[in-house]
């Protein structure tokens, strides 16, 4: 089969089924203001030690690097993979 034709065969392939309250809620986000819209996308999460103080500096890389590991959780992410 070339690529060509698997190109063409995924073109016409059915979309996948969206969840109905899944759609109907995108509809409804869809027709609200965008000013409505934006004070809703970014959520306020707190998060542990980082919102603990007011700021924080460091001087290089490698302290912010050391403190991250040595002070906040692993699920925040900002661990070394």
């Amino acid at each position: 089969m070339t690529a060509r034709r698997r190109e063409s065969e995924t073109k016409h392939a059915d979309p996948p089924s969206i969840d109905p309250d899944w759609l109907r809620d995108f509809e409804a986000a869809a027709r609200r203001p965008l000013e409505q819209r934006m004070r809703y996308a970014f959520i306020k999460t707190y998060k542990p030690v980082l919102d603990d103080a007011r700021f924080r500096s460091f001087r290089t890389m490698a302290a912010y690097r050391k403190w991250c590991e040595e002070n906040l959780p692993g699920w925040l992410g900002y661990g070394r993979v």
